[in-house]
């Protein structure tokens, strides 16, 4: 094996397009440099300006003089950049050499040969520049839209301008703090607590976060960069955790809401793709470098190819059930939403792999759904129709057709990635006070692009495995026949595979379950958290028995332990290697030395406060477990269950499904930004809702001892699906609509839905899937009498739909509820006995005799309370008045139907 020479060139372009911005982070830092060097670079690589001709004018955009400079502080931590071959370029950082890596990155607003203008291209195409802007732009001073410079302007979060259904006018009031990547990291703040005036203060934070990413650039192993792909994919990580929150633009009275992760994330994909089409068409001279420059036919040639996989079937996937599913729930479910994300990770580096490109040209990665931008040309095309026949196979001879992953592919310009108004604000932002429909009338290029994606993977989701194809039903058959044996039959755990290996001397199951139950275990095991991806086999015993699409999968622990994947690395075996650990803390920077992939999610482990609640019969009749061993779902039904004085457990065993989307995605994307949205947003926009269901949900649930019985069985892209304990899931559902309204920055726009389904345990998993399903539709079908009033938003519990503050205010009711009862020892036959009245107050119009659901309060009320012969009248008539103004007024009449939710959470507390 040997590293491909193609994937090697195309890497290096990559790295010139991400790190062409570099100089912005080190500039802003105000690192120490050497005057006469810093003079030298700004001659070289900044435009000058000048406002008379006798003037001697001064340097704009000096950041690119930084960008050379900067290079020079972390070089070594790069790979090797010398050498005799540097291909494409002609050397590393030799400023006399026109072509020179160095030469390349830093002269993106003076490029002049033709691997230069490849990277100005794809920064000018990543903003959605046309010709005539970007010169405005370049020609333009320092200051943002917000009123400060390019120290003190903080990140504005894309969250707060998305509009849908309102002309209410911007008030960017949030800011994101300059930190690293970390769950507290990801919300944003009122600019004053994050955004001043003073340039020093601002100056040292970049400073300090400057000095933290050279120092983390160093935990990355020396021995991977000796492979340019698999270094690229770790500092692609180090680099976004460290640049999140930096604003790429400061000039032009520009909006700072792109990241200078996203912006230069998105200008190395397309860099990437643009030289690959000229590289395959050999038209890499002088002349080339006229036509991007020139921007008149070049930049309509349809010279991108925007490739979309979607992993159709995840439910189904994740849900196949046998006879024996139930007794290994839940590590069943972990191994098999872990193995989904596998799977789509896997699909999408085949597709690279095939196409000689590195992790960078993936620009869209979350929940089953991927983006990657190549060269449209015929040998693309061809290879990824290849890749489509590889996928079908795998998934066809272990899904049996269920589940699947289809490629689409459509052409653009770079024309296409241009949105139409500028991103300026003059006063105001140019959208502020349309209305949504007027913000629709002239959809930009890059809109056109966007929904022509969207159509795109629409078509694929019908066109699964091309099975109108003569052969496709034969292919299923024979594969089955062939792997059958009558002796061990139909894997016990799937339903429908051939069984082919003994699980504990117990039951013949499938080698797919096997993996999936192997996966599970592996994964409540701390100290593994890394895993490697191999052509070959590694011989590991925490390996995947079954290669995913060729490609092998171990389960590693730290590097430095095992020392002995330096040679792997070199010969171009280890194709990569992933951190999927959870965070350790809120506040702490996510990156451990590996590319980070955040694929992995909560599970609740027996621990010692589980183990002496066993010990005073918690979980009678249930197996018993040792201490790190996942709880399972029976144990998790126990949890909400509080010890009474009595030494008695009281409350159901149950648990609550919790599943749930953002709502009208696809419009947020295709016209939330309006027509001044840019490849960089939505790409940014796509990973920080990723992040959202990723990165804090997961820490929510291990840090909070109220959720800390929370399964997850999926979380990532827009949704989720959670099993716990049935009341702290119904709590847990308000803190994270919650934490999403202080996310999304307070913007009313931006919500999500959600339906809990509450059972005993022993369901099978498949029922449970199907009725979170069911619970979340109703939630989302909501539509209040007053049709003014959008759907969504709303959360169903109980079989009860209801918009979300109605929901949270029957928090409050509840907990007031369990007040009263405990003071006034209300019956539980006089609490059940409110879901009558409240069907009564429900259908008043249908029988005349239900108004007097009221009086039947009050008699029943009375008479319970004429019981307690402690009370004299005045206490019976007080407590009357508060129980009638609680439950009557504040519950029955204010709330309706939906008042039952609080009914049955008391009453099952009380069991």
């Amino acid at each position: 094996m040997t590293i491909k020479p193609l994937l090697e060139q195309s890497s290096r372009i990559a790295l010139a397009a991400f790190l062409h911005d570099l100089g912005k982070f080190a500039e802003r830092a105000k690192i120490p440099v050497n005057q006469e060097t810093l003079d030298v670079n700004k001659q070289l690589y900044c435009p000058h300006r000048k406002k008379f001709t006798d003037d001697k004018g001064w340097f704009s955009h000096v950041h690119a003089a930084y960008t050379g400079l900067a290079m020079d502080l972390i070089e070594e931590s790069m790979p090797e950049l010398t050498g005799a071959d540097f291909a494409p370029f002609g050397s590393w950082k030799t400023q006399d050499v026109d072509d020179s890596f160095i030469n390349a990155a830093a002269k993106h607003h003076k490029p002049e040969t033709f691997l230069q203008w490849i990277i100005a291209t794809a920064d000018r195409v990543a903003s959605g520049f046309d010709r005539e802007e970007f010169e405005q732009y370049n020609q333009a001073d320092e200051g943002t839209s917000t009123g400060k410079n390019h120290y003190t302007a903080r990140q504005l979060p894309l969250f707060e301008q998305i509009r849908l259904n309102s002309d209410s006018q911007q008030q960017y009031a949030y800011r994101y703090p300059l930190k690293p990547l970390s769950p507290n990291s990801i919300f944003p703040v009122k600019a004053a607590n994050c955004e001043g005036n003073d340039d020093k203060s601002a100056q040292d934070e970049y400073l300090k976060l400057w000095q933290s990413f050279t120092d983390a650039l160093k935990l990355m192993p020396k021995s991977h960069r000796n492979n340019w792909s698999l270094w690229l994919d770790h500092f692609e990580t180090v680099w976004g955790v460290y640049t999140q929150a930096i604003p790429s633009a400061t000039a032009f009275n520009i909006r700072p809401d792109v990241s200078l992760y996203d912006h230069s994330r998105v200008a190395a994909a397309l860099a990437t793709a643009l030289w690959r089409y000229h590289h395959e068409f050999k038209r890499t001279d002088a002349e080339a470098a006229k036509d991007l420059k020139d921007q008149e036919e070049s930049w309509t040639e349809n010279k991108f190819l925007l490739i979309q996989g979607d992993f159709f079937g995840i439910q189904d996937f994740i849900f196949a059930s046998g006879g024996e599913t139930n007794k290994r729930a839940a590590k069943l479910l972990r191994g098999r939403s872990f193995y989904v994300s596998l799977l789509s990770e896997c699909a999408a580096l085949k597709v690279l792999d095939a196409l000689d490109l590195p992790s960078t040209s993936q620009v869209i990665n979350a929940a089953g759904k991927f983006m990657i931008v190549a060269a449209n040309t015929p040998a693309i095309v061809e290879k990824l129709q290849e890749v489509q026949q590889e996928l079908d196979s795998w998934f066809l001879a272990h899904s049996w057709g269920q589940a699947g992953v289809g490629l689409a592919w459509t052409e653009a310009s770079c024309n296409d990635f241009r949105r139409n108004s500028d991103n300026r604000d003059v006063g105001v932002a140019p959208t502020v006070g349309a209305t949504p429909t007027s913000r629709l009338k002239t959809a930009s290029p890059y809109q056109q692009l966007i929904k022509k994606l969207f159509d795109q993977l629409d078509i694929i989701k019908n066109q699964r495995f091309n099975l109108c194809a003569n052969t496709a039903a034969p292919i299923i058959f024979n594969d089955f026949l062939d792997g059958f044996d009558n002796d061990k039959g139909v894997c016990k755990i799937d339903g429908r595979s051939p069984a082919k290996i003994l699980l504990n001397n117990d039951i013949w199951i499938s080698e797919l379950a096997n993996d999936q139950i192997n996966t599970g275990t592996w994964l409540a095991k701390a100290e593994r958290e890394r895993i490697l991806i191999t052509r070959k086999s590694l011989g590991m015993d925490t390996a995947l028995k079954i290669p995913i699409f060729g490609y092998h999968i171990s389960f590693a622990e730290n590097e430095d332990g095992q020392g002995k994947f330096g040679e792997q690395v070199k010969n171009g075996n280890l194709l990569r290697a992933w951190d999927f650990s959870l965070p350790k803390s809120a506040d702490q920077a996510l990156w451990n030395g590996y590319a980070r992939r955040t694929i992995n999610a909560y599970i609740p482990l027996f621990d010692d406060k589980a183990q002496a609640e066993a010990a005073l019969g918690k979980y009678a009749g249930e197996d018993k477990l040792v201490l790190e061993d996942a709880k399972t779902l029976n144990h998790i039904a126990c949890e909400d269950q509080t010890l009474q004085d009595n030494h008695q457990w009281q409350g159901i065993s149950a648990l609550s499904t919790l599943k749930g989307d953002v709502d009208n995605l696809g419009t947020i994307f295709q016209n939330g930004l309006g027509d001044d949205t840019s490849f960089s947003k939505t790409a940014a926009l796509s990973r920080q809702i990723n992040n959202f269901f990723t990165v804090y949900l997961p820490w929510l649930c291990q840090s909070d001892d109220q959720y800390r019985n929370t399964y997850t069985v999926f979380a990532g892209g827009d949704d989720f699906f959670l099993i716990g304990p049935w009341l702290s899931q119904i709590k847990l559902a308000s803190k994270i609509r919650q934490a999403f309204q202080d996310y999304v920055a307070s913007n009313p726009e931006v919500h999500f839905s959600a339906g809990i389904s509450t059972t005993k345990p022993g369901l099978p998993i498949g029922q449970l899937g199907d009725m979170a399903e069911t619970a979340l539709e109703q939630a989302k079908g909501h539509n209040p009498k007053d049709e003014m009033l959008a759907p969504k938003n709303a959360v169903t519990c109980f079989n009860q739909p209801m918009f979300w503050d109605e929901f949270t205010a029957l928090e409050t009711r509840r907990s007031r509820l369990q007040e009263l009862s405990q003071d006034n020892s209300l019956s539980t036959g006089y609490v059940y006995g409110l879901l009558t009245l409240i069907d009564m107050a429900e259908k008043v119009g249908e029988r005349p005799e239900n108004a007097l659901w009221h009086s039947y309060f009050a008699y029943r009320t009375v008479r319970m309370l004429e019981r307690n012969k402690q009370l004299d009248k005045d206490q019976r008539k007080r407590r009357q008045a508060e129980l009638a103004e609680e439950i009557a007024n504040a519950g029955i009449i204010r709330h309706g139907g939906n008042y039952r939710v609080a009914l049955f959470c008391h009453l099952y507390q009380q069991r």
